[in-house]
């Protein structure tokens, strides 16, 4: 390996070794890991998806749960194993997979209490009657005979997985499911074979896992994931886990993958604010503890392991022997093939934004990724390769600004072949990603900023910064893409004096010269997250992404101690006409982020009106109708944005071709989903648009 060509095998020769799973060959130590996707009744484009991932190296793939039967389905867009759609999306996305040389598990999946009654109209099964928050539903406790037929279905599902060509499969026994039910004193309140003892709540795990080995045959890879850690109050303790991680072993399962937490859990376990490899650890005691015991399976980790060289770190200290990845590759389904070629800056970086996947993956929308638009779209967006000839340089298209609607546009437009010239006003690109790269737990923004500045130049783009584009400058261009962006929306107090009041951007800008109590009128996102960065006691000096010691004591202090207030930060408090601090976060993350904003004792206001200025602070009318005076030495507008309008109505006037995208057309409901898919789906239309006027392509894709 030293002496490899690939660049990235030498400088990762952990993540790139051979590794085995049973009889299971593997190239290298990283699994693309299981992810719901809510299109898996779309067998073309589950094969697009998959077969796209297999090709660029992803050498493992496990899907998405198949329900062992109806009762055990996650919700309608969940398949049932053996049922016309299974078959129909197992065959397509074996056939992708397999062509492209890859291999594909079945993940295995019932989802116990965690199930919805309105799917099949069948009520949920569990352990025991315990009330589930998650699906709101309260189960009904299994007899024997619903266990045994349970046990029997998930036997008939992997002898089916194996008959239909998968390479394995996976036991879901981890996130509060049914497995995991049975294994937890919370969910379990049996006193027969299948509970009472810790011993006994191991009883179904290791029956299913038996039943799945007999029914995939001999010498066929099993893996098991189990949780490492539920993080629920009242659930098993530690030794539990190792304890029934050890039973697994010596009961013949493959592999064991760890996961963490149950989606009751109050602890945060994959938002971005949770810092990189944070329960790697956990699946690291599980390992410790077999090879103590002599049990050489193999241990997979995961959460919050977003690049091969933090895979690299954990497999050289033998935390782990393999390492799941899941949403990054979504981000970039090539993050292996650029990676081993040496290309790591060209490498999509997931941001654990969760936006759009996991918090779609619990409703019914498709999968995609914010910072990855094509994902789960392969077959709408394929990879543009216009060929189109013309005389002269007709076919220019510019791209007015720097933001994820601008670069996503640029990159598109480039990637067909379109000559692009990209226009920032700023002296970097990023657009508002600018601003959330500084919030603690979101230094992974600045990762989509730096691959976007190398990939645009990779494709050809001429990048502009510091330079504010006028109709003027544009009307030489076949097509401009106006992505201008939004303004801070401006309120208007009333009253004047010692109180200065700036809008968010200038808070951003210089957070340091901000004094000690601050008042923020508005209480979204943006604000939720100004107020994150100004708790940081470690933040005032500062001017760049949060470092990884900063992290780990942020996420140590907010998230895992029992909530009192922090010394060393502001006094911030956070107010709102209407009636939900923190509107338009994803369901994932607000409750995460709120958490965080309460264990820093952030005063929160819903429901005010704004009486205006006064010395020493705000005046409010609360929401029951009492005055009050909000002290504070500073206030903050951030109540949201207006398009920028200027240029558009420029362009307008001027004649100039023009598609506006991104807040710049429409700041409601603005977010960086819809902005990275406006700059694909604008940047595909111009392309389109322009395909008679555009020269061949000559640049080569990288890997």
């Amino acid at each position: 390996m030293p002496d490899d060509p690939r660049l990235g095998v030498r400088s990762f020769p952990h993540v790139f070794s051979p590794g085995g799973i049973g009889g299971l060959a593997l190239p290298h130590r990283i699994i693309m890991g299981s992810m719901h996707l809510n299109f898996e009744s779309n067998p073309q484009a589950l094969a697009a998806f998959y077969g796209e991932r297999a090709a660029a190296g992803a050498a493992l793939i496990v899907t998405g749960g198949a329900a062992v039967n109806r009762e055990g389905s996650g919700g309608s867009t969940y398949l049932v194993s053996a049922e016309k759609p299974f078959l129909k999306a197992a065959r397509s996305a074996l056939e992708a997979v397999h062509d492209a040389g890859g291999r594909l598990a079945l993940q295995l999946f019932h989802a116990g209490r965690y199930g919805f009654q309105d799917t099949y109209g069948l009520q949920p099964l569990a352990p025991s009657a315990v009330w589930s928050a998650y699906s709101s539903v309260l189960p009904r406790a299994m007899n024997e005979s619903d266990i045994a037929r349970t046990v029997q279905d998930f036997a008939a599902a992997a002898s089916l997985a194996r008959e239909l060509g998968f390479d394995a499969v996976e036991i879901m026994g981890s996130e509060g499911y049914l497995v995991n039910q049975f294994a937890s004193p919370l969910t379990n309140l049996r006193d027969d074979e299948w509970g009472g003892d810790a011993e006994r709540r191991q009883a179904f795990p290791l029956a299913v896992l038996a039943a799945v080995r007999e029914g995939a045959g001999s010498g066929f890879p099993v893996i098991f994931r189990m949780s490492g850690d539920d993080l629920v109050e009242g659930s098993g303790p530690p030794r539990e886990h190792l304890a029934l991680a050890a039973a697994l072993a010596r009961a013949g399962a493959d592999a064991l993958n760890i996961g963490i937490g149950w989606h009751e859990s109050r602890t945060p376990t994959v938002q971005a604010l949770v810092p990189h490899g944070s329960w790697l650890p956990v699946a690291g005691r599980i390992r410790r503890n077999l090879r103590g015991q002599g049990l050489s399976v193999p241990v997979i980790g995961s959460n919050r392991i977003n690049s091969v060289a933090q895979a690299e770190a954990v497999l050289t200290d033998g935390t782990v022997d393999f390492v799941s990845m899941a949403r990054p590759f979504l981000a970039d389904p090539r993050i292996l093939a650029k990676t081993e070629a040496g290309r790591m800056d060209l490498v999509n970086t997931c941001i654990a934004c969760n936006e759009a996947c996991i918090d779609r993956s619990l409703g019914t929308e498709p999968v995609s990724c914010l910072v990855n638009p094509r994902a789960g779209r392969e077959l709408d967006y394929p990879a543009l390769r216009l060929t189109g000839r013309i005389s002269g340089d007709r076919a220019r298209a510019a791209v007015v600004g720097g933001g994820p609607a601008g670069m996503q546009a640029a990159a598109t437009l480039a990637a067909a072949g379109i000559q692009v010239v990209l226009f920032e006003a700023e002296a970097e690109l990023g657009g508002q990603f600018r601003l959330a790269r500084l919030v603690p737990g979101k230094a992974d923004f600045d990762e989509t900023i730096r691959y976007f500045s190398v990939e645009l130049p990779r494709l050809g783009v001429k990048i502009r910064t510091g330079f504010r584009a006028g109709a003027v400058h544009l009307a030489g261009f076949d097509h401009v893409l106006d992505a201008t962006g939004v303004l801070p929306r401006a309120v208007r107090l009333a009253g004047s004096g010692s109180v200065p009041v700036l809008d968010y951007h200038q808070a951003f800008a210089d957070p340091a010269a901000l004094p000690g109590r601050v008042a923020v009128v508005g209480a979204g996102g943006i604000a939720v997250d100004l107020a994150h960065l100004l708790l940081q006691p470690h933040a005032l000096p500062r001017s760049g992404p949060e470092s990884t010691d900063a992290a780990r004591a942020r996420f140590a202090r907010e998230h895992l101690r029992d909530g009192t207030a922090q010394p060393g930060g502001r006094c911030v408090t956070l107010l709102r006409r209407g009636g939900r601090i923190g509107e338009g976060i994803g369901p994932s993350t607000r409750w995460a982020a709120l958490q965080a904003l309460r264990s820093a004792g952030v005063r929160l206001y819903t429901g005010v009106s704004y009486r205006g200025l006064a010395p020493g602070g705000l005046e409010i009318t609360a929401a029951g109708g009492t005055e009050e005076l909000i002290p504070a030495e500073a206030v903050i507008v951030a109540a949201g944005q207006v398009e920028n309008t200027r240029l558009q109505r420029d362009l307008r006037r001027a004649g100039v071709p023009h598609t506006v995208i991104g807040g710049a057309a429409s700041a409601a409901g603005l977010n960086a989903v819809r902005a990275f898919a406006q700059g694909l789906e604008a940047g595909t239309a111009v392309a389109q648009q322009l395909a008679g006027v555009t020269r061949e392509r000559k640049r080569a894709p990288l890997p």
